[in-house]
Formats: structure tokens, sequence, C-alpha cells
């Protein structure tokens, strides 16, 4: 294949609430981009508000991928989506745009950048037996366990991040190997994109209180006026989804639905009630936030923007320069 130059695809990340949509959006204006969302939660359908999902004019006046493409109910993995990014890139090039990867769900970056080994799939008796133990003692006796055979991957969960910590564990019994051995680099070819390589710019903040109060202040929108309550109590009474799917998993997701469980039937919250959500679902916001954060650091390639002292202005002119400084790949 002749050498041919190519800029590099372009991923914006950044932890929950920092302002990635708004750069990338801001970027649309001044070049021809189309988007492929990096987020576990807005791959759903129905799941439009909790998830802060981009409105129907944004998604009109740029193109946006791997939003609504999955209901509720379904499994979308980090592999799907590495399959999925990896053609989108391929077909926004033919369309002679540049795709940028915007999003939060930092295993999809890294999956994406660097590859991941193949892995046992689900085993539903050894997740079943999990499950129970996790009945008995509760999931943070079952992360302290996972402490004991794979400290690097306890400490990137949270103690109730049960779905994680039971993969870790499930993972762990099927191999007797540790998570974070089994997330390893498995094509060297993952980490050139085929277009110019990958280039990762990481929002994030200097100071953590200036994210604490954005996180506050978009969940308040959301549950006053912004329609979250209703949109739970839609998914809720659909009658096949639980708070064992990865969907009702999400952020915000659960604390309603155990909210709405907790409440009178047919009967609005409370005063009290409304409260205890709102503490409830901000502090588990900003344990996403730090969870990300964590994982941004353990990607030394990223380019950090701070996001609380640097202008959209200054931080589109990043991004633009990076785009009209290609280099050369003979790969595709």
């Amino acid at each position: 294949m002749p050498d041919i130059t190519y800029p590099p695809t372009l991923c914006i990340a950044g932890p929950t609430a920092s302002g990635k949509s708004a750069l990338a959006l801001a970027l649309a204006a001044r070049m021809p981009i189309e988007i492929i969302s990096v987020d576990s939660a807005l791959v759903y359908r129905g799941m439009d508000v909790g998830t802060a999902k981009p409105s129907a004019a944004e998604r009109a006046a740029v193109p946006h991928h791997l939003i609504d493409i999955r209901d509720p109910a379904q499994a979308y993995s980090a592999a799907d989506f590495a399959r999925d990014a990896t053609r989108l890139v391929a077909d926004i090039r033919t369309r002679g745009r540049q795709p940028v990867l915007v999003g939060g769900t930092m295993l999809y970056f890294k999956v994406l950048l660097h590859g991941l080994d193949d892995m046992p799939a689900a085993n539903a008796e050894v997740r079943r037996q999990i499950d129970e133990r996790a009945q008995a003692l509760g999931w943070p006796a079952l992360h302290a366990e996972l402490a004991r055979i794979d400290p690097a991957t306890a400490a990137r969960l949270a103690p109730g991040d049960s779905q994680r910590i039971q993969r870790a564990l499930e993972l762990w019994q099927l191999t007797g190997q540790p998570m974070s051995n089994l997330h390893t680099i498995k094509n060297r070819a993952a980490s050139t994109g085929g277009y110019g390589g990958w280039q990762l710019f990481s929002l994030e903040p200097t100071d953590r209180a200036w994210l604490h109060q954005r996180i506050a202040q978009r969940f308040d929108a959301m549950l006053e006026g912004g329609g979250l309550l209703e949109e739970v109590a839609a998914l809720r009474a659909r009658g096949d989804l639980t708070l064992d799917l990865p969907s009702m998993r999400c952020v915000g997701y659960r604390q309603t639905w155990q909210a709405l469980d907790a409440a009178a039937p047919a009967t609005p919250l409370t005063k009290d009630q409304r409260a205890a959500l709102r503490e409830r679902g901000i502090a588990a916001t900003r344990q996403l936030a730090k969870r990300q954060l964590t994982w941004l650091r353990s990607l030394p390639e990223r380019q950090v923007i701070a996001a609380d002292s640097t202008t959209l202005d200054e931080a589109v002119v990043r991004l633009v320069q990076a785009l009209t400084s290609p280099k050369k790949s003979g790969a595709l």
C-alpha cells in the first residue's frame, strides 16, 4: 500500500460533566466531523434524561453514532464497541469527514487504543454462585475478596460495583488469573487506529470542587423538571427490566429506581425521599467521576486539557491543531 498521510483519529475523554460534548460540538462548528459516542449508557433507547443524551437539535447539527442502538434489556460489550467504532472510523473517512470519539466510558477507550485479550464468555452457573454469596455476605465483602486476589482491579472498582466485581471474580474462577493480567495489549495494530493513529485528549479539572458543582447542577436539572423520575418510572413499568441489568446499573437510574421502590405505590416521592435521592444520585455520580479519572491517569498517552481553566475556544484550537498536523501511516 502506498504511504498516505492521514490526520489522527481524535478522542475526547473525561469524567462525567467535564464538558466533553460541548467541546465536540464547538469543534464541529469549525471542522467537518462526525461524533462516535464512547458511552456505555448512551447506547440504550429510552434512556435520555439520566444519560444527558445529546438533544435532537445537536444530533441534527452534527452526525452522532452509537447512540440508541440497543434496548435496555440487551447487552453491549467493550468488544462490541471496539468492533463498531473501528468500522465507523473507516466509514466516516470515506465520506471525507473527521471521526471524533467522545465519551467517558474508559474501558471502551482502553480497549480501542490498546486492544484486549480474548476472555471467557459469561458463565451462568458461576455467576449464580457469586450472586448467592453476595446476597449472603454483601458486595463489599466480595470486593474485599477481590482485593486479595486482584488488587489492581479492586483498586479501580467501588465496593458496590456489583457488575464489575462479579465479572472479575468470575474470570478468576474460570481462568485462575486475575482480570488485570487478562487486560493486556493483544493487538498492537489497535494503537494505530489505521488512520494516522489515535490522539487522546482528556478534559480533567484542576479543582475537584468545580466538577462536583457541575455534577450537582446537572443532577438537580434532571430531577427537578428534567423528567428523570418519569423516565425511570416508565422503564420500571415495562416489567422486563431489573436492577441486575447493565442498563439499570447506570448512575442515576439505579438510585432513582430504588427510590421509586421505596415509595408508596402510585404516590409521588415525598420531599424527604426526593432529598435522599438527590444525595445518593450526586454521591454515586461523584464516585463515577473519581473512577473515570483513575482510568485516565492509567493512560500515559493522553494530553490533558484543564477543564476548569481552559476556555472553550482555547480547547478547540488545540484540537484543530492536532487534526491539521497529520503524520504518515502506511496501514489501514
